[in-house]
């Protein structure tokens, strides 16, 4: 059984947007759009050093931020090893990413509405027993291809960096990379290691968000922006 009360809960962009939560993350989006003078950023890809760094829920808040913004927005979960989109949603995952890399789904099939206006999804699918080829491989990029001319913005969802090589061989095929740390849990040179991965696939860092910082007992946690 769905639980979508429980899992909106994450999304506080739309069940809260007037939180100082909320406004971090339009922050985040408006600093993301300034980032690249020269370059237009379509293909934004999120992801963290480790597990449970928050990056899905990151992900998921900042697709929304977009979408509140007139975007049309696609929000695709590519960490095929552990997803969490379809829970986030609370939509079917039965066919996925992993169903269309595979051929085993067309593109209408696995694009899902989210419940939030503007904000598609294409959740991870059955988890196969090749994520990495299938995101390095060809049909990958013509799937972003295709994606371009029906999104103003693609959110990617990847798995950790130093956990799998999935988020580096994403990086390649993105314009533009978010990397989540949790404040206070990694350590310094763990999120150095991570950064140098990407760049050495030629990725372009458009910057870190540290989650889960704590400003005041009144407001929660909130999330942080900075350029490098």
């Amino acid at each position: 059984m769905s639980q979508p009360q429980n899992n909106k809960r994450h999304l506080i962009t739309v069940t809260n947007p007037r939180s100082p939560v909320s406004e971090a993350f339009r922050a985040l989006r408006t600093n993301i759009d300034f980032s690249s003078v020269d370059e237009q950023i379509q293909v934004l890809m999120v992801t963290s050093s480790g597990p449970e760094e928050g990056k899905s829920t990151v992900t998921a808040n900042l697709a929304a931020a977009y979408a509140q913004s007139d975007k049309k927005v696609v929000l695709i979960d590519a960490d095929l090893r552990k997803p969490t989109g379809h829970r986030t949603f609370s939509l079917s995952n039965r066919y996925g990413l992993s169903s269309l890399l595979s051929q085993q789904a067309e593109m209408s099939n696995v694009i899902q509405e989210s419940g939030v206006p503007n904000l598609s999804v294409i959740t991870s699918g059955p988890i196969p027993p090749n994520p990495a080829e299938m995101l390095a491989s060809n049909r990958m990029s013509h799937v972003l291809q295709e994606l371009r001319q029906q999104f103003d913005i693609i959110l990617v969802d990847t798995p950790p960096l130093l956990a799998v090589t999935d988020a580096q061989l994403m990086a390649s095929k993105s314009d533009g990379v978010i990397m989540v740390v949790s404040y206070g849990k990694v350590k310094r040179d763990i999120a150095a290691k991570a950064k140098g991965n990407l760049d050495r696939v030629g990725a372009k860092m458009l910057g870190v968000v540290l989650n889960n910082v704590k400003r005041k007992a009144s407001e929660g946690y909130y999330y942080y922006y900075y350029g490098n």
